[in-house]
């Protein structure tokens, strides 16, 4: 059985995440939801999205395919009702559709609108989905938990080195982690240090909390719960409920709180993102499909940053802010609530940041982490360049 997560309306309310990525590629908790559901089921996936991400993330149609909704956390209540679909059966809630298992001859066909082509079964459990950024840091605690009793099930941790003091008992801790004169409070949840990871010295960090492999704490760094530091990244200050999706760099001092940030992402010393208004009211954040602010029904929430997106040193962000993909941030002041894809500048203006200009900075950004800016990356960046052009009015 092939695993298909499909993009259904909810990939609209979670843009400018999505220019970049299907939903189901979103990190939230320690893993992404595909890689939750690989887990779970046992089976290798693909993803059915929009057609210019398709070259980087193309789906994979076999005899036997089970489509699933990228923007849905599996649990244990959703595998035992998705193993019992049978072909031509399509799990259903409230409408949404949550799976369907399809034969290979019938998947071209595939439309996540029309749940009417399938014998409907009602699912009436709870339904953990993602259809907003700030979903993410919200339910980040939850999903961690989850993750973290899937990945450790049945496994014994590395030793934490005595140098550390440790309150509680629920870490767990991978090959290769280097950790030391630090402190690790999990009474108030779990705390997972990928492989690879490095803690350096100082260090004060509280459970919930994920460090994924290859990243970096550094030195004095205050690190609140419900947080994940994704893969190949790098952090320092104070950081409380944020979700960086990974190879991101947040390695200063400032503060950053209730917050994701996207892939190839870098925060400039001592910037601060506010997370709490002044008159403690309801925060709004601007909305793509709605080309208007959305109110988020939370008083806590801080900034969205979209892949490839910087700001400068001393950056001050307001309560709920959303920069688009790589816009570059600089300037005395504070930038507006929503700075569009492709801008460069700050309060004191912006232009466009052009493709080629961002082109030559991506090529060095990720040959720092030893990857390679290829063709494929271009394009799929052109194309977002192109689909966000009515948001840049400078």
């Amino acid at each position: 059985m092939t695993i298909i997560l499909f993009d259904d309306s909810s990939r609209n309310g979670l843009l400018p995440l999505t220019f970049t990525r299907p939903v189901a590629a979103l990190r939230i908790g320690i893993l992404t939801i595909a890689e939750k559901w690989q887990r779970r089921l046992k089976s290798d996936y693909s993803f059915l999205t929009e057609d210019y991400l398709k070259e980087k993330f193309p789906p994979k149609i076999s005899d036997s395919n089970l489509f699933i909704n990228g923007s849905v956390c599996p649990d244990d209540g959703l595998i035992e009702a998705i193993d019992k679909l049978s072909e031509g059966e399509a799990l259903v809630n409230q409408g949404t559709l949550l799976a369907v298992k399809l034969k290979g001859s019938d998947a071209g066909s595939f439309d996540y609108q029309r749940t009417d082509h399938y014998k409907a079964i009602e699912y009436s459990r709870e339904v953990t989905r993602i259809n907003f950024p700030e979903n993410i840091f919200s339910l980040n605690d939850a999903e961690l938990r989850k993750d973290f009793d899937l990945i450790t099930a049945g496994r014994v941790s590395a030793p934490l080195s005595n140098t550390n003091i440790l309150l509680g008992e629920d870490i767990f801790i991978e090959e290769g982690v280097e950790a030391d004169c630090s402190t690790f409070n999990t009474k108030s949840g779990p705390i997972y240090l990928g492989k690879n990871s490095q803690v350096w010295e100082g260090c004060h960090i509280r459970g919930s909390f994920a460090l994924c492999n290859d990243s970096q704490i550094k030195m004095g760094a205050k690190i609140y719960g419900m947080t994940t530091i994704g893969p190949f990244s790098r952090v320092g200050g104070e950081i409380n409920n944020s979700v960086l999706l990974g190879y991101s760099s947040k390695g200063h001092e400032g503060y950053l709180g209730n917050a994701v940030l996207g892939e190839w992402c870098n925060i400039g010393a001592d910037s601060n993102n506010s997370n709490l208004k002044n008159n403690y009211a309801e925060v709004r954040l601007w909305d793509y499909e709605k080309e208007n602010f959305r109110r988020t029904g939370l008083q806590f929430c801080g900034l969205i940053m979209a892949d490839h997106a910087k700001c400068a040193i001393n950056t001050m962000f307001n309560t709920g802010t959303v920069i688009g993909v790589s816009a570059n941030i600089f300037g005395s002041g504070f930038p507006r609530n929503f700075i569009p894809d492709f801008a460069w500048g700050g309060p004191q203006g912006l232009a466009v940041y052009a493709l080629s200009k961002m082109f030559e900075t991506a090529e060095k950004v990720y040959e720092r982490r030893n990857q390679h800016f290829n063709d494929v990356e271009k394009r799929l960046l052109s194309a977002v360049f192109d689909l966000t052009s009515k948001h840049r009015k400078f």
